[in-house]
């Protein structure tokens, strides 16, 4: 960028700074010089409103950092390549960036719009499979998958449903299990989980902190804390007490938030923690005498908002200390 014989070069130059100093369009770029893509999958991608989308668009394609190109109705935009200076500065920018949790997330996304859209591409070709897929989710829906799979537990378990919120866990475990503990320590979320399961005779409701279990020792053949200890000041003791309420062989699953750096859910919604990750995850099965057997990340859907989870089953050893 040659300032000396441009006038407008430096109100360019204060122009671009201006635009890669919004974290939006700079995840916009990233994914971008990445993949093209048209306004929706990146709407999706960064689960913003499209609007949105094509306003930030707008200013980066007046900047000139974008191509555009029209495909039937459809306009598709690549990042443009740069030199000099913008280059230096764009390299500089998204290399502090691209190892954040969002811009992480982002990248996650952008895999499963891809993959979608050759999956889309296939199903032109052999529609078969697809219009399946369509006339199955029109006559049965889409949730009977997974209470089906629940039909694989075993009927005699007794398993409790910690931190139970409005009972959504409960719902689908009373089915299948002998027993279920649904417990919490809020007297509203039992009070909406007691209405919500007023048909199954086998959930016992329980007002109680999760780190002092109203529970005989080796009760439980599993126990279940689904989103709940990124809310919780001490993990490990909430371990070591479903360790003592577990039958030895007993499991432990733990759905939560992978580590992220949204410390908007922490002032908005009352989070203690930013996530755990797999070493975190493997620090609180051993602090509570407890082996991590499988941790997973879990598919992140396009729809969701908040950072990817993970799903992690924990197990009492079979021979008790």
């Amino acid at each position: 960028m040659d300032r000396e014989n441009n006038p407008s070069a430096g109100e360019d130059w204060l122009s671009t700074l201006s635009v890669l100093s919004d974290r939006s369009r700079v995840r916009l770029l990233c994914l971008l010089e990445q993949q093209e893509l048209g306004v929706g999958e990146l709407a999706r991608v960064l689960a913003m409103p499209q609007s949105t989308v094509s306003r930030h668009l707008k200013m980066l394609f007046e900047l000139g950092l974008l191509n555009k190109r029209t495909e039937g109705t459809a306009s598709l935009y690549r990042m443009q390549e740069v030199e000099g200076d913008l280059h230096d500065l764009w390299q500089h920018t998204s290399s502090r960036l691209r190892e954040e949790g969002e811009f992480k997330d982002d990248a996650i996304r952008l895999r499963q719009v891809v993959l979608e859209r050759r999956s889309e591409k296939v199903s032109f070709f052999g529609r078969v499979g697809s219009d399946w897929h369509m006339i199955r989710r029109e006559l049965f829906g889409t949730g009977f998958t997974e209470e089906a799979l629940l039909g694989l537990l075993p009927g005699g378990w007794t398993v409790a449903d910690l931190g139970c919120g409005t009972g959504d866990a409960s719902e689908r475990l009373a089915p299948v299990v002998h027993r279920v503990f649904a417990i919490d320590r809020e007297p509203a979320m039992l009070d909406a989980a007691r209405k919500r399961l007023e048909a199954f005779d086998n959930v016992e409701f329980v007002s109680a902190e999760l780190d002092a279990l109203p529970i005989e020792a080796g009760t439980l053949d599993a126990a279940i804390l689904m989103l709940v200890l990124h809310h919780q000041q001490d993990p490990q003791a909430i371990v070591r007490e479903v360790r003592r309420v577990l039958r030895p062989g007993g499991r432990l699953i733990i759905v939560d938030m992978m580590s992220h750096d949204r410390r908007d859910l922490v002032e908005a919604m009352g989070h203690v923690h930013l996530g755990f990750g797999r070493d975190e995850v493997q620090s609180l099965a051993s602090g509570g005498g407890m082996e991590l057997k499988r941790f997973r990340r879990l598919h992140a859907p396009l729809s969701g908002r908040g950072p990817d989870l993970f799903s992690a089953m924990l197990s009492n050893p079979a021979d008790p200390d």
